[in-house]
């Protein structure tokens, strides 16, 4: 009963191509689209939380599961359904009121529902071919939306500058298909985890296998949008916010959930855990140092889109599964709400600047580091084995730190500095503690910290705070850095070269994002 109950995680990928179905051609009233939408995507959520419910309760007793075919379930695709549906029907809801007037609105919800039901079918993947065809899906329903005002040609030339990286990433994955399945016989995924972890290769197979997976592992970064294909993520932002959301929150990040799938691949190649956290380092590097240079509250939301991604690629080239799994969830849920309230945050910025700049205390920039060292370690003390090697503590300190800045100005009294520490106190060890409480929920995850890439970690995630700090310190004394970081280091203008001397647009006359 409990295993036909868990095929109710797969319910809302027929639920979202139902509703697509339903509307394609039925001449709706908009109103009428938008409800059919609601009623079907809240049906969706209902089974993906029965299938979160059941999945973790068979894991936690250990009882026995769905065997895998085509299609396999775990607690972790229970939960990211889950997570995908729920913020699905927030943005179509959200979408319905943005929207509204607006021409060509059945189309946008049958997209949606598709890029919803393609994403699930992804989630749910358990065959080369069938995770193939569901991600090059998502880029092609996903071009409706993102071309939803066909007359902004930034929104068409990331549009386009993305079908070039993602077939490029779809060639990446044939040929990782293709390896996979001369090495082990099968399609099937678990099959190959089953060989990789029971079966001896000699030198011919060793290569297929580590060709299979750095592969994989490009393929990933093309998708991923990691540097130096990084700037069609950026230019998205000429679509309509919900887009933006949608895009950020739930697709992007898919990235995160393969390389966690293919983990028995990963650790079975160390030149592709390498690959994956020297790109990482890059990617969340420049991709934090331009987030400072922006203005425009949706670009900088872009460009700390980037900078989390390769955060979380870092976290899997390291074996830290868990923590990769829970960034991904953490930022979807934030990166959507930050979008869909990216007006409250334009008021909140509106009236920073005409407070003026906040500065910071010099010296709480060093101190903040030892606290938010402390409070990480002291976060573990209540368990007996540390839910992570100790050396990550490090890169988690140097992380929440900018939580412990302490704001200067004459017009600061002691006791709101005070206030400023304790907050940014409780928060870090608040974090912290969520981090270790859910590293311990059944979702089906084996970690495999790699001690070896740790100091070169540290050491990058070091610089890249130092150097966050004195820009943010002495602005004024960094004019030249700052123009070459403002234009991302003129990396993306070679790509959109190019992409548009193979695929030219016309510059017509268009408006700003709405």
């Amino acid at each position: 009963m409990l295993t036909m109950l868990s095929v109710a995680t797969i319910m809302p990928f027929g639920w979202m191509l139902m509703n697509a179905m339903l509307i394609n051609g039925a001449h709706m009233s908009d109103h009428r689209v938008w409800q059919s939408y609601k009623r079907f995507a809240w049906a969706g959520v209902w089974c993906a939380l029965l299938g979160v419910i059941v999945l973790c309760y068979q894991t936690y007793h250990h009882l026995p599961m769905m065997t895998p075919g085509v299609l396999s379930i775990s607690p972790l695709q229970a939960v990211l359904t889950l997570l995908v549906q729920g913020l699905g029907l927030i943005i179509g809801v959200f979408s319905s009121r943005y929207l509204e007037g607006e021409a060509r609105q059945e189309q946008f919800v049958i997209a949606l529902s598709l890029v919803l039901a393609a994403v699930h079918m992804l989630l749910l993947a358990n065959h080369w071919w069938l995770m193939i065809v569901a991600w090059g899906l998502i880029g092609s329903f996903l071009r409706t939306l993102l071309c939803f005002y066909a007359d902004r040609p930034f929104a068409i030339l990331a549009s386009h500058k993305k079908i070039v990286a993602d077939r490029l990433a779809d060639v990446l994955l044939i040929v990782a298909a293709v390896t996979s399945w001369w090495v082990v016989g099968s399609w099937q995924l678990t099959d190959l985890y089953d060989a990789l972890t029971h079966r001896a290769f000699d030198a011919i197979d060793s290569i297929l296998i580590t060709t299979a997976a750095v592969a994989l592992v490009l393929a990933v970064g093309l998708r991923t949008a990691l540097f130096p294909v990084h700037g069609w993520l950026i230019q998205v932002m000429e679509a309509p916010t919900p887009v933006s959301a949608l895009l950020h929150a739930g697709v992007v990040n898919l990235s995160g959930f393969v390389l966690i799938k293919f983990a028995p691949l990963l650790e079975h190649v160390p030149l592709a855990r390498n690959a994956l956290v020297v790109m990482g380092l890059i990617t969340c590097a420049t991709g934090a140092l331009i987030m400072l240079t922006r203005v425009s509250i949706k670009v900088r939301l872009a460009w700390s889109t980037v900078a989390q991604m390769g955060f979380m690629i870092v976290e899997c080239g390291l074996g830290l599964y868990t923590f990769a799994a829970l960034h991904l969830i953490g930022h979807s849920i934030y990166k959507a709400y930050a979008f869909l309230a990216a007006s409250n945050v334009v008021h909140t910025t509106r009236v920073q600047q005409m407070a003026g700049k906040w500065r910071y205390e010099s010296w709480s920039v060093i101190t903040s580091i030892v606290i938010s060292f402390g409070l990480v370690s002291a976060s573990q003390l209540v368990n007996t084995v540390p839910p992570w090697p100790a050396w990550w503590n490090a890169v988690l300190a140097l992380a929440w730190a900018p939580l412990l800045w302490i704001p200067a100005g004459a017009q600061m009294h002691a006791m709101t500095k005070f206030n400023k520490l304790l907050i940014g106190s409780m928060l870090t060890f608040g974090l912290s503690g969520l981090c270790v409480c859910l590293h311990g929920l059944p979702m089906g995850i084996q970690d495999a910290p790699h001690q070896g890439l740790a100091p070169l970690v540290i050491v990058a995630i070091t610089l890249l705070y130092g150097v966050s700090s004195v820009c943010l310190l002495f602005p004024t004394h960094l004019n030249r850095l700052h123009r070459w970081v403002y234009a991302g280091l003129y990396v993306d203008a070679f790509y959109t070269r190019m992409v548009l001397r193979f695929w030219p647009i016309s510059w017509g006359k268009s408006s700003h994002a709405k």
